[in-house]
């Protein structure tokens, strides 16, 4: 056989040799004889921005953890008499001062993702990449990131109350809403509410989740009841204006709109207001579909780091008033390179606490609001401009922003807050965060404001294997503990300008 495929190979090169170009005119690349230039391995183009879940440190409290980390909080020490005044005559004992003290508690909960990989598939990666390693590694990945949501945001104790019933206008001329008398209705969302609610998909409520081991679990998505409906008569040219009064612990407002009993998802606002000027969609989650407070899921999680806040009573939390429907409130320019707002939440942080943030988290909306508000004529001579001493002529870069922000609301003379863009932050949030305290409370056996504690960490689970695929989960016990939620400061209903 050999022999034949020689002589044959031969007898095509002689004749290819003489001319004969016959047999070559009818391949070319388009038939498919081609190799195939696969690069590996996989190119994973997805975000993975956990700034959060970066910085908390990681405290294991494996082999004692129990079902939840337990700590002691002294909030304050009143001194006897005047709580202010340490006089003492001579020959005699000042009286005896007093504490305040609480016990503080958060149970571990579980976090994790799952996947699968049939051996058929294993065996054909081979040569491209290590499908087995790669499906762990991506599994983590995605944990990591739902693990940032719930650090930023995780729900175990806000329950969202079920907002007013809208203040509906109409106004003005030049709108294309027909019209019609709209009833309006409106949810409130948290902030996981928020990430988990579209137009397209509708408010996340609750949803019956089926575990990889065949049983099922139920979980809320963050959405409040709805509020009653109001009513508002549209003619055509008229705008329509709507609100609610602020719902504490909400970052979004979602709006269903229409004709009475036929009101359906047509908006969601990082507000609590919205307008209507053009026809509405019609295709949106029916207002129906809303019947119970999702907010919250009391057995599954822990509260994140803005729920603290905003359910706590000792951190700073400011929802800027409604101002004109549709329109909301923006942030204020103090005229002197700074935003009243911020100004005003650190100033408070100091005189209540005597403490600062290390850090703004925002939104990319705010970051540029804040920039712009920053930056006005009122502010230009505050501006220093740097120039080169190159030769190259004149030199411009566009652009920019506010990388600190400075807090003169320090004992030793004020602090640079970097100002950080969140991938999970929404737009109309501030939120600022003190991760270490300062050198005054030396003494408070609280090396860290924020604690990830574990009762087991990162591992992955290799179930039995039953069938022709091998499955995988990976978990963490743990829970995040904030020892100090007066580090923590909101600033929230911000609208766009």
């Amino acid at each position: 056989m050999s022999n034949t495929t020689t002589e044959t190979m031969a007898m095509l090169k002689s004749s290819l040799a003489n001319g004969s170009q016959e047999l070559a005119k009818t391949v070319t690349t388009s038939t498919g004889l081609v190799a195939y230039d696969l690069q590996a391995p996989a190119k994973n183009l997805y975000p993975q921005i956990t700034p959060l879940r970066n910085a908390i440190p990681r405290v294991s409290r494996a082999g004692n953890a129990g079902t939840a980390t337990n700590w002691k909080v002294v909030t304050s020490l009143t001194g006897s008499g005047y709580n202010s005044m340490g006089w003492v005559p001579e020959g005699q004992r000042s009286g005896r001062m007093s504490y305040v003290t609480a016990n503080k508690s958060a149970s571990y909960v579980k976090i994790g993702e799952e996947d699968a990989i049939t051996v058929e598939a294993m065996a054909a990666a081979q040569g491209f990449e290590d499908e087995n390693a790669m499906l762990t590694f991506r599994l983590l990945q995605k944990m990591m990131q739902k693990e940032e949501y719930a650090i930023l945001g995780g729900n175990q104790s806000m329950s969202l109350a079920t907002p007013a019933t809208p203040a509906l206008s109409a106004s003005g001329t030049g709108a294309t809403l027909p019209a019609l008398t709209y009833s309006v209705i409106a949810v409130a969302l948290t902030i996981e509410g928020f990430g988990n609610s579209s137009l397209a998909g509708g408010v996340a409520t609750s949803q019956t989740i089926a575990g990889a081991d065949g049983r099922t679990f139920v979980m809320n998505g963050g959405s409040s009841n709805k509020s009653a409906a109001a009513t508002q008569a549209v003619t055509l040219g008229q705008t329509l204006f709507v609100s609610t009064p602020v719902v504490n612990g909400a970052v979004g407002y979602a709006w269903y709109t229409g004709a009475a009993g036929a009101e359906r998802l047509e908006k969601i606002s990082t507000i609590n207001s919205a307008t209507f000027s053009a026809p509405l969609l019609g295709t949106g989650q029916v207002a129906t579909a809303i019947t119970a407070n999702s907010s919250l899921n009391a057995n599954t999680a822990f509260d994140g780091l803005l729920t603290t806040a905003f359910n706590s009573g000792t951190s700073y939390v400011n929802a800027l008033a409604t101002g004109t429907a549709g329109t909301g409130t923006t942030l204020t320019a103090s005229g002197t390179g700074t935003v009243v707002e911020i100004d005003n939440m650190l100033r408070s942080m100091w005189d209540t606490s005597r403490i600062s943030p290390t850090v703004l988290y925002v939104n990319s909306q705010e970051l540029q609001n804040i920039k712009n508000k920053c930056l006005s004529n009122a502010s230009a001579p505050l501006i220093r401009i740097n120039q080169s001493t190159s030769d190259k002529g004149f030199e411009m870069t566009a652009g920019g922003r506010t990388a600190y922000y400075f807090n003169p609301f320090q004992v030793d003379g004020g602090t640079m807050i970097p100002v950080r863009v969140h991938p999970n932050v929404p737009a109309g949030t501030i939120f600022a965060y003190a991760e270490t305290l300062p050198a005054w409370y030396q003494s408070n056996e609280v090396p860290n404001v924020c604690e990830v504690v574990t009762r087991r960490d990162y591992y992955r689970m290799d179930w039995p294997q039953i069938t022709e695929q091998k499955e995988y989960g990976v978990y963490a016990q743990m829970v995040l503990a904030t020892y100090m939620p007066q580090a923590l400061g909101i600033i929230c209903n911000v609208s766009n300008g």
